[in-house]
Formats: structure tokens, sequence, C-alpha cells
């Protein structure tokens, strides 16, 4: 006979606990094909690991979903709705705090929707799962990666320069179906973020603000995405949204953040009039861009000449604000901006 593996277990125990509270060991036994004995014996330690909690008496046990839970399903991309999964695969086997439950929906929504309409893949795998201190989840397909996809729309360089403009948001490829929001709302609804594509990672974690980060790629084809929130986070969603409004109350997406240390390297500087264009491009569909130098310790007399003074009057009312810069920075765009 074969050995239950109980890792695979935990992918279907939740589910498994919530549809047969009553005759769980029964249902496993026929549905795994394993003895009563082993069976009973996996209950046993699902138990003390927190997968599982028991009730009733012990010749009627009712099980229910302990501290621990997940859910993986997997679909095939054509025909396949967004909504569909959430509600009927995945949302009846949580119990999650009601703020936290709307931004996990949210979430799993816009990357599901994402995989959907631009992946060009032919499946995708989603993985939702319940920690006693955070929610996590996964979505997989096996499409043509996102970073190739917009590089290829927009013509950029390479996976870095379609980081960056995906950090500025309103970036999509089908502007008549889509307003370039979900991956940047979805990243900041998130303590953990992580984008991976086709050998490339970039990171992004809430207590470090609005930075992004290279990390270390899965070696996966096409686009996975992993989104980690706190249970007892102190956001919301519409805390979020409003974040990115002008006054800070409204839903309207018109303020957004710039990290520059996507463009910078070792090897590489920001020194060229060239690289201040591709900061400023696009940034006309907001009305306040913030130029995050966090990282970036010099910047080049071209550089800021040509983005602080020579663009600025062409983005028309967008107001231009450097963050966190260092000495050295400030004064050479304080150079630029007063012609000194």
């Amino acid at each position: 006979m074969a050995r239950l593996d109980l890792n695979a277990l935990t992918l279907r125990i939740t589910a498994a606990a919530v549809q047969h509270p009553q005759d769980l060991a029964s249902h496993l036994v026929e549905s795994t094909g394993m003895s009563r004995g082993t069976i009973q014996k996996a209950l046993q330690r699902l138990t003390r690991l927190g997968w599982l909690q028991r009730e009733g008496t012990p010749r009627r046990p009712q099980f229910r979903p302990g501290v621990l839970r997940q859910v993986v399903q997997r679909y095939p991309l054509a025909g396949l709705q967004e909504d569909l999964p959430w509600s009927r695969d995945f949302a009846p086997f949580f119990a999650l705090p009601a703020q936290v439950q709307r931004m996990t929906q949210h979430t799993f929504g816009e990357l599901l929707n994402n995989a959907i309409d631009h992946s060009g893949g032919t499946s995708v795998t989603v993985s939702l799962r319940q920690t006693p201190s955070h929610v996590q989840l996964l979505v997989s397909d096996d499409g043509c990666g996102v970073f190739d996809q917009l590089s290829r729309s927009f013509s950029l360089a390479d996976p870095a320069m379609a980081m960056l403009e995906l950090s500025k948001g309103k970036l999509t490829s089908q502007p008549a179906r889509h307003a370039g929001r979900g991956l940047f709302f979805t990243s900041r609804l998130s303590d953990v973020f992580d984008l991976h594509a086709n050998d490339t990672a970039f990171q992004h974690r809430e207590w470090e603000g609005n930075g992004w980060r290279p990390g270390r790629a899965l070696k996966n084809r096409g686009t996975s995405v992993y989104a980690a929130i706190a249970l007892d986070t102190a956001r919301t969603l519409d805390s979020v949204l409003h974040a990115h409004s002008l006054d800070g109350t409204g839903f309207g997406f018109e303020r957004t953040v710039v990290p520059l240390r996507l463009m910078a390297s070792p090897l590489a500087g920001l020194d060229s009039r060239a690289q201040a264009r591709r900061v400023a491009a696009r940034l006309n569909a907001f009305r306040r861009a913030e130029i995050d130098f966090d990282g970036v310790t010099n910047i080049g007399h071209s550089f800021a000449d040509e983005l602080f003074r020579v663009m600025s009057p062409e983005l028309g009312e967008v107001d231009l604000v450097p963050l966190n810069m260092s000495p050295t920075v400030a004064a050479m765009i304080e150079s630029v901006r007063t012609g000194r």
C-alpha cells in the first residue's frame, strides 16, 4: 500500500474538514486509498500541528479547520472568470478578519485577472494559505512572463525598466480594458510582495516604504506573484486607495512614487539625460510624482538638469517632489533648479 504524504494532505485537508466534518476519516480513506489506521494517525498529527480542530467524542469525532489552512487549485485559463474561484473554491474555507478578507479578495481577483488577460498561458495555479499571523497568496501561470510581455509592448530595454514602469502604476498593454492599477495597488496592500517571471524577480516590503529591489527568482516559466498580508494589519483597502489620491481622501490615482534604485547599479549610476527621460515617462498621467532617491547617493548634473529643469515644464502641472535625498543629491537638484 502506498505511503501517505502528509504534506500533500495539508493541501486538501482544509476543504475536506469543512465538507466532511463528521465523516472526515471515511472520506479520506475512500479518496486516498489508505488504510483507516494510517488516516487516523494522520488526522492526529494534523490536529497536533494546527491543521485541524477535533471536537465531539472519541467514537464520533467532528473536525473543523485549525489555525493553519490551505487550498490549492489549478485552472485552465480559457474561459476562466476570476470571481468564481474566489467565491466557490477559496472564501468558504478561511476565517479572516473582515478588512483582511476584503484586501485578500481584491488581491486574488486582480492577480488572477492578470493571468487571464495578460499572460498568454494555458493554466494558472492558485494557493491560499492562512497561518496564525498572515494570509499568503501565490498565483502562478505558465505564460510568457510579465517582464517579457511589457518589454515587447512598450519597447523597454530590460526587466528593470519594465519594473520601473510597473512601479509608477497606470501601465497596461490593454488600456481599453484596464487602468493599470492592479499590480500597483496589490503590492501596497501586502506586507510582502514578490513578483517572479522567467528568472527575474523583484520584491516589495511594506516596512521599507515604497521601494522595490531585486529578489531571488523562482525557476519557473511564466509569472508567479506572492503576496502576504498580516492578519493584524491596520491597513484597509480604502486607506491604501486613498493614500494615492492627491488629498488623501478620494479614490483618484493621482500620486505615484518612482523608486530610482531600480535604475542605479554599481556599474551604472544616474548620470545621463536619457535616464532622466525614462524616469519622466508617463508622469503626466499623475498630478504628483515623488522621486524616491533611497539607495542612490550621487547623481550626475545631466540627469538632474534634464529631470528637474528641462522636463519639469514639459510635464505641465505635475508636481515633482524628490524624497530621501542624500546631501550630495539634494545639493545637485538645488543647483539645477536655481540655475547656480
